[in-house]
């Protein structure tokens, strides 16, 4: 099994910056994938960016391409999104999560608000 806990989410004006946090627990070892994705009311969940955990490759939704900045440290099984340049649009709830094969694991979710 493993635990995601996300952290750093918060209000921020227009152009603003906010760094999100994913901690992960348990077995760790076993992730292949951890991604972001973001859901704001009303509309699906999507995937803002993604990060392999052993080669570091990325892979970013074209919404944040050159904003965003997916990372992650493994000795603390933490993965990180820098965002940058925030604008209303980027309002939602994101989540963590961690993929193995066909197993998925989620976080609960932080809220990022961004006012016009």
């Amino acid at each position: 099994q493993v635990q995601l806990v996300e952290s750093g989410g918060g209000l921020v004006e227009t152009g603003g910056s906010l760094r999100l946090s994913c901690v992960a627990s348990g077995s760790v070892f076993r992730l292949n994938v951890l991604a972001w994705y973001r859901q704001a009311p009303g509309t699906q969940r999507e995937m803002v960016a993604s990060i392999t955990r052993v080669t570091g490759r990325t892979i970013y939704a074209d919404s944040v391409k050159g904003r965003f900045t997916i990372s992650r440290d493994n000795a603390k099984s933490t993965v990180y999104l820098q965002m940058n340049n925030l604008k209303p649009e980027d309002t939602a709830i994101y989540y963590c999560k961690g993929t193995f094969e066909n197993d998925e694991y989620w976080g609960q979710g932080t809220q990022v608000t961004v006012s016009s």
